[in-house]
Formats: structure tokens, sequence, C-alpha cells
């Protein structure tokens, strides 16, 4: 019995992977499935499932795969995917390496279109506010392909309908991966060129065709013209994103010529229909005028032209008279009110009152002084009456008359328990003083004088 030989996990995936990359039927697979698990990773490779309602798969989409893409992938999308089958070795996992995907029943181009479409929508290119055409310019500017049908039958329309405007054709790519560039050019150098209108044209074709039409740098480009823009791209059926931001949309090439210029011919009938009303309303304003001026004349005013304006002389006598009055009472009043204040002024004289100031302060003077000496002869008189009966009371006066008073050091000795036999004392008359000492003290029997 042989020995079992057992495999490392390594060589049996391994072995797996090479037999799904050998196998044909898996080299190129076309699916039809629904983007789960999907998250834009920005600037690399692109990790995602695909599921129906019984099996999910793993994708990967490589960075250069995936910037090729013309709309973006959502989470849900159901989408149409071409690429292989193989095995991712380190987990074990089969997955499908996406080479190609597109939405499913919305071709790649149709979903780019919607997207951009929103997004240029968004910023406000499509709802801006649009130019007006000139009625009647005087140059248009044709931005197309040299050759076709296009210009011949915009040529032939002007032509026709406005044989004065001066046309000129700015010789463009309509079509291929460098028109889009191209027709930038053609407009920037048309919008220099100091032109009435801009006619875009391009005939029929499927949306390939005319994808330079919907370019974003086309459509900012027209959007920041100055110059006012018809746009005749492709059939009637046919909306190109350069048709949204035009300021006009034509459905077919000579159509943007009629819409570009008017017809001389219908411009030529009106003038003269014109003419005719201008004529017809001039006529019947001048027989009306007429007829006005007839009743006018007709009137008694005009026969007798004093009358119109005898109660407005009547109106004028009125106010004179009124003017004068007025102006006589407001004389009078004035005159009044001059007196009045002059009148006032004089009594309000400085002189005047200086002077009556001056005899009140001599007057004053005068009273002052007379009150002064009656209050000084008064105070005098007062002063020698007090003095005399203060004199009357003073003890020197007593003293003139024989009276003395005796002190012994210094104190007035009033009895004679004061003093003793040998005591020094001084006995004071009225021209000085007597020193003299005790020698005998004689005690006055009470009741003897």
């Amino acid at each position: 019995m042989s020995e079992t030989q057992y495999l490392t996990v390594a060589s049996l995936t391994k072995y797996l992977k090479q037999k799904f990359e050998r196998d044909p039927y898996l080299e190129r697979v076309y699916l039809i499935g629904e983007v789960s698990n999907y998250r834009n990773r920005q600037n690399s490779h692109q990790y995602f499932s695909l599921k129906d309602e019984k099996a999910k798969i793993n994708a990967v989409m490589f960075k250069s795969a995936f910037q090729k893409l013309k709309f973006s992938p959502e989470e849900g999308m159901k989408v149409l995917v071409i690429g292989r089958i193989s095995l991712y070795e380190a987990t074990g996992q089969y997955q499908i390496y996406v080479e190609h995907m597109e939405p499913d029943g919305v071709g790649a181009l149709y979903q780019a279109l919607r997207e951009r479409q929103e997004k240029l929508a968004a910023e406000g290119l499509f709802s801006g506010e649009k130019r007006a055409l000139n009625k009647y310019p005087e140059k248009i500017a044709v931005v197309t392909s040299p050759s076709g049908a296009v210009i011949r039958d915009i040529m032939t329309t002007i032509k026709r309908r406005y044989p004065l405007v001066e046309l000129t054709i700015f010789p463009t790519l309509v079509q291929g991966n460098q028109a889009a560039p191209d027709i930038v050019s053609s407009l920037k150098q048309a919008d220099e060129g100091n032109f009435d209108t801009i006619i875009l044209a391009r005939g029929g074709g499927s949306i390939e065709d005319l994808w330079p039409f919907n370019e974003e740098i086309v459509v900012r480009t027209i959007y920041s013209l100055q110059t006012p823009l018809i746009s005749s791209v492709g059939h009637e059926t046919d909306t190109t994103l350069a048709d949204l931001v035009a300021d006009v949309r034509a459905a077919t090439p000579t159509a943007a010529a009629e819409l570009a210029v008017p017809n001389l011919q219908e411009e030529w009938l009106k003038l003269k229909e014109r003419e005719q009303r201008l004529l017809t309303s001039m006529t019947t304003r001048m027989e009306k005028e007429r007829t006005r001026l007839a009743t006018v004349m007709e009137s008694y005013v005009m026969k007798q032209p004093h009358r119109l304006y005898e109660n407005y002389s009547l109106a004028l006598d009125r106010q004179v008279i009124a003017f004068k009055q007025a102006m006589k009472n407001t004389l009078y009043d004035k005159e009044a009110q001059f007196q009045d204040v002059t009148h006032r002024l004089k009594q309000q004289q400085p002189k005047a009152r200086i002077d009556l100031a001056s005899q009140q302060a001599d007057y004053l003077e005068r009273q002052l002084l007379a009150a002064k000496d009656y209050y000084q002869q008064k105070k005098e008189q007062q002063f020698i009456e007090l003095a005399a009966a203060l004199d009357m009371l003073s003890p020197l006066k007593t003293m003139t008359r024989g009276y003395s008073y005796v002190t012994k050091d210094e104190k007035i000795v009033k009895s004679v328990k004061q003093v003793a036999p040998q005591d020094e004392m001084m006995i004071h008359v009225a021209d000085g003083t007597i020193q003299s000492t005790v020698t005998t003290i004689q005690h006055t029997i009470e009741g003897e004088v």
C-alpha cells in the first residue's frame, strides 16, 4: 500500500489558480450584475462585488481600466462587465478582474452625458440669463465644418432671406477626439471678432459623433461668450449640452439661419404696411384737428378775445387792492412797534439811570452822615451820664471825703479779729498810703455806736 501524499494549502491554492487561468472559458467572461459593497477609492484600484438574486462574486478593477470609464459607478447600479476569472491565493477566493464596464440598459456615453448635465446644471450653466439676438445683424460668424450640406444650407438661407449681412465661416472639426479643442478655439476667435451673432452647427449623427458638443470645455466656453450664440447640432430629436447652454437652439441648420436673420422681403412689406398705417393715422389725425380748429374758431372766445381774460383781469385787480391794503396794515403795525420800541429804549437810556442813581447815592450819603452825627451825640451823652453815675459809686470819691481802708498782707481788714498788736498794716487814703503798726486793739461793744 503506497504512502498517502498530503498537499499544503498554498500548493492546493496555486494549483486551483492555474486551473482558473488555463481555462479558455474563463479568460473572457461577460457578466451582468448589480454593484455591491462599492466605495470609490480616489486614484487607486477599485474593489467591489457583483451580485444577483442567487449569488455574489468579488470584483477587482485596476486603476488603468477604471480611469477609462465615462460614468461613475454607484451602489446598486446594474452593469455589464467584461473581464477574466482568477483566484486570489492569499485568501483562496475566486474573483473577476474587470477590464470594461458600462451601465446595463443605458450606454456608457448616455450615462456620462446625464451625469455631466446634472453637474453643469447644478452650477447654473443652463439656467443663466440668455443673451438676446440682434434682430438686424450686420456680421454673422458660422462655426462648422467647411464642407457638407450644413454650411451650404446656412449660406443659401441667409443669402435668400437677408443678403445685406456679412457672413464669415470659421472652418472647424465637428467630429473626433480633436474636435472639442478646435470648436473652443473657433468660438473664442469668433467672439473676439465683433460679430452680432454666432451660429454653431453640425449635421446629424450618433451620440459618439455628436460627443464633442457634450464636452465640458465646449459648454463652459459657450457660457462665457459675449456674443449671442445659436446652436444647431444634430437632428431635431438630438439634444446636446451645447444646445442647452446656447442662447437659442435651432432644430436644423436652416432653422438656425432663419433665426439669425430676418426675411428682407417680409421686413420690406412690414415697412410698407407701417408706412401706409402711418399715413392713414396722420390723415385721420389732421382731419380731427381741422374739425377741432373749426370748432374753436366758432367759439365766443375767438370772436371776442377780450372776454378770455376779463375774469383774470378782475381777479388781478382784487389781488392788487388786497395787496396794497395788506401793505398799509403791515406798515402801520411796524410803525407802532417802532414807536413802542423807541419809547422803551429812551426809558432804558444809561445816562438817565446813572444820574438818578447818583442823586439817590448823594441823598443816602447825607442821610447816613446825619444819622452818624446823631448816633455819636447820643452815645456821647449816654457815656457822660454813665461816667457820672459810676463816679458817684467809686470808692475813691468816698475817700476824698476823709474815708480810708486798711490792708494787711494786701488783704482788706474788715474786723479787729484779723490783726494783732505789732502787726504791720497799710492805711489807704485818697492821695496815698500810710504804713502803721498795731499797738492797741479795742473791740466795739455790741449795740454801741
